[in-house]
């Protein structure tokens, strides 16, 4: 049974560096120039190095694994819209909140966007999670939020 709450919401920020663009292009092969020939990608219609999309939303998958709904949780389907570019230095907030809960199964529906420190939002979409009972149960945390997480 799902007990997280509609209209519950949580929040997570990060600095962006350029070393995450090296350490996502490890995992991911993503040698794309846009995101690391400066001189090309001034020129491009981005105007400048941008960070990889999947940086971005990484930090939803950390919000959504640690915060709402929490240890356990998975991704079954994500709609995102990436709107603006992020570059590294960017401070980033994460923010999901829950739209609906399933009550027959751990399942829940979340809005998300993430802003840049200016407020523009630069991914903004839905996202819907299953969270494993047992590894939820066992995490200490069935549906708990600490107020720095509310922050």
């Amino acid at each position: 049974m799902n007990t997280t709450q509609v209209g519950r919401v949580a929040r997570r920020s990060r600095t962006v560096t350029e070393r995450d663009i090296v350490l996502f292009t490890e995992i991911s092969g993503d040698r794309n120039p846009i995101h690391y020939d400066e001189a090309l990608a001034a020129r491009s219609r981005l105007g400048g190095v941008v960070v990889q999309g999947g940086v971005t939303s990484g930090l939803l998958n950390a919000l959504v694994a640690e915060q709402l709904p929490g240890p356990g949780s998975v991704f079954l389907e994500v709609a995102w819209r990436f709107l603006a570019p992020v570059r590294p230095g960017d401070e980033l907030t994460a923010q999901a909140t829950v739209t609906a809960v399933r009550a027959d199964k751990p399942v829940t529906t979340l809005a998300t966007q993430v802003v840049n420190q200016s407020g523009t939002t630069v991914l903004d979409g839905t996202a819907v999670v299953w969270r494993d009972p047992v590894v939820a149960a066992v995490s200490g945390r069935p549906d708990a939020l600490t107020p720095e997480e509310r922050a």
